[in-house]
């Protein structure tokens, strides 16, 4: 049977592909502001702990999503060159590492969540929400890391209109048990900040047993068997290969996030609560391009396998017109209703005037991104994710940390938000740069037999 990955015409094909987790990532984003929508509801300090567990959680989302893409990649590859013992090997290492990175994080929670709030603050009430809030997500996150790997199995095989259904009911879970456990109703324990980590880790377990339960049922293109499982060195080397570059360019995520909170709280704990406000907002933007790339990803790396260098090529074009358009449509909405998406976090008037041009001048940024974005993850599916690694580290690390703490010092928290703007105009050029590179060593000779993938 031929994939459609190899046949479908293109458009068809990458829309039939990233809609359904274009929707599903809408409807997560649609969960992390409601999360805190209702955490705002509690008090601005409860609002501003959950902001600065963002690092640690993204960290968690940079290992589950990392691991993920280096799953995907080498089985889409290994199923574009019909090597089937290899797309089995990759599943199946695949989730041994989502149970080992969950560990790790079992650990994080129980020994590293105080010390990590106190070194942001010394507010009392901030740290023991947050404390709360961060050891439950962290003790209870098998069920993300469930849910990633085996929603990535699907996806890398084209099933990707049931990982929609997975993540959106994980999320519609989420947001129904909220304010629920949040607030107590319907005989419920009033719980608070902890309704709140109780809401997200039962919606992720449950959208987790979901994707487990469709793999195997539905996707015939991968045949699990743990019975004479033992970790494959060469398969987890490959799969981190890609992965690595993926993690470390998320975890950067992090670092730029704790990094960006130890400024702002300098100036006040609500410049910080408005940076958490930013990025769950942000999310409504940028997480339908994830889904979009998630969509593009498989295409690219199967008909890399499969040699066709037209397809690897209009793919590509297309995402980016995707890219760019919904990125067009968040910056007008950014510039045009900034009070209007502070006024959903109950915002003070202090907050609104910290806000208000934070958003504005932040927003300008995603006049780039989108084609960044892309290209980016054109990168890791033809097995250069260093590529990205290097752009994603120059631009937060680099560039962005260094701008924001320079602008700090002029007294004026408003400057510092032109960081943004500045890293992103120099993400651009580099990825500029790094794509006439594999355009002239890979793209253009995809195809040609000293360039067909080996094994």
């Amino acid at each position: 049977m031929t994939n459609k990955m190899g046949t479908m015409p293109m458009n068809k094909l990458l829309l039939s592909m990233a809609l359904p987790m274009m929707i599903s990532m809408l409807v997560q984003a649609l969960y992390n502001i409601v999360d805190s929508v209702f955490v705002s509801m509690i008090n601005e300090n409860a609002l501003t702990a959950v902001s600065l567990a963002f690092p640690i959680q993204s960290l968690m989302i940079a290992l589950s999503t990392g691991t993920g893409v280096g799953i995907n990649a080498v089985l889409s590859r290994s199923l574009g060159e019909k090597n089937q013992e290899n797309v089995n090997k990759a599943a199946e290492n695949g989730v041994f590492l989502a149970i080992v990175s969950y560990v790790l994080f079992l650990i994080i929670g129980l020994l590293i969540a105080k010390p990590f709030y106190l070194s942001q603050t010394k507010n009392e009430e901030i740290v023991s929400y947050g404390v709360t809030y961060l050891t439950i997500v962290c003790i209870c996150s098998i069920g993300m890391f469930t849910q990633m790997t085996f929603e990535k199995l699907l996806q890398s095989t084209g099933r990707t209109m049931y990982t929609m259904v997975t993540q959106s009911i994980g999320a519609v879970i989420n947001i129904i048990f909220d304010p629920i456990l949040i607030f107590g109703l319907f005989g419920f324990p009033k719980l608070g900040v902890a309704g709140a980590a109780a809401a997200t880790v039962f919606g992720q377990a449950v959208a987790g047993t979901l994707a487990i339960l469709f793999n195997v049922k539905v996707n015939k293109d991968i045949q699990l068997d743990f019975r004479k499982f033992r970790p494959d060195k060469m398969m987890i080397g490959k799969i981190y290969a890609v992965g690595v570059p993926s993690i470390i360019m998320q975890a950067i995520g992090s670092v730029m996030t704790y990094g960006m909170n130890l400024i702002l709280i300098q100036f006040t704990s609500t410049a910080t609560a408005v940076f958490g406000v930013y990025f769950k907002v942000q999310s409504f933007i940028f997480m339908p391009v994830f889904g979009l790339n998630n969509g593009m990803v498989p295409i690219v790396a199967y008909n890399y396998g499969a040699g066709s260098k037209k397809r690897v090529k209009h793919v590509t074009r297309l995402s980016i017109t995707y890219a760019v358009s919904i990125m067009l449509i968040g910056l007008l909405v950014f510039q045009i209703f900034p009070d209007k998406l502070l006024a959903m976090f109950n915002a003070s008037e202090n907050m609104l005037a910290i806000g208000v041009p934070a958003l504005r001048i932040i927003s300008i940024s995603f006049m780039f991104a989108g084609f960044c974005i892309v290209m980016g993850s054109v990168f890791q599916a033809l097995g250069n994710g260093v590529y990205s690694l290097v752009v994603s580290v120059a631009r937060q690390l680099i560039v962005l940390l260094p701008a924001a703490y320079l602008l700090s010092l002029t007294g004026n928290v408003n400057n510092v938000w032109w960081a943004f703007p500045i890293a992103e105009l120099m993400s651009l050029s580099m990825t500029l740069f790094f794509y006439g590179r594999i355009n002239r060593k890979i793209i253009s000779k995809i195809g040609e037999p000293a360039l067909m993938p080996e094994e």
